[in-house]
């Protein structure tokens, strides 16, 4: 007789385990709002997050997210190019970054970010005159952008000088605000 009183109150435990009975409410979700299922938060937003927390694995996922939702346009590929450069993926950065300067020529975060990548690879003489397309295209309003040009300009008088690269790194811009500090080793 215990048994089967144990067996009916397993199976009514059980059976109040439904869809229903312990089903999240919007308050007390498991995930994040924004993480699973269809959201409106902006796939670049988090990814900014993210890449200012350092945490630029789940920036190129959020990154990812929103270009499937936007399509590739220069926010998300410079975004992708961005934190992949973060990662170390510099052919995949480079190459993400051309392709958002081929699509929108005047867009000046993509353009130093670029510049950034081709610093990194040794490329000083390129990146010397992406800074300075950055710097046209900006209208001189970006520090940051002003300084990696002085940079840049400076390590193609001199490329053998390291230790004003190694006080001054170069700098990641992005559209909106903040920005994401990139050292460089060269």
């Amino acid at each position: 007789m215990r048994r089967l009183v144990a067996i009916l109150i397993a199976i009514s435990v059980l059976a109040g385990c439904g869809e229903g009975a312990f089903a999240p409410t919007e308050g007390d979700r498991v995930f994040a709002p924004g993480v699973s299922g269809n959201s409106s938060i902006d796939g670049l937003e988090v990814g900014h997050r993210l890449m200012a927390a350092g945490e630029y694995d789940l920036a190129l996922r959020a990154y990812t997210r929103a270009a499937g939702q936007q399509g590739l346009n220069v926010d998300t590929l410079s975004a992708l190019g961005s934190a992949n450069l973060k990662l170390g993926r510099l052919n995949q950065a480079e190459s993400l970054l051309r392709r958002a300067v081929d699509e929108d020529p005047a867009f000046p975060p993509a353009w130093n970010n670029l510049g950034v990548i081709l610093m990194e690879r040794g490329k000083i003489s390129e990146a010397a005159q992406v800074f300075r397309r950055a710097f046209a295209t900006d209208n001189g309003n970006s520090d940051e952008i002003r300084d990696n040009l002085r940079l840049a300009l400076a390590n193609l008088e001199n490329p053998f000088n390291t230790t004003q690269q190694e006080n001054e790194p170069f700098q990641l811009v992005r559209r909106g605000t903040g920005d994401v500090l990139l050292l460089s080793t060269l």
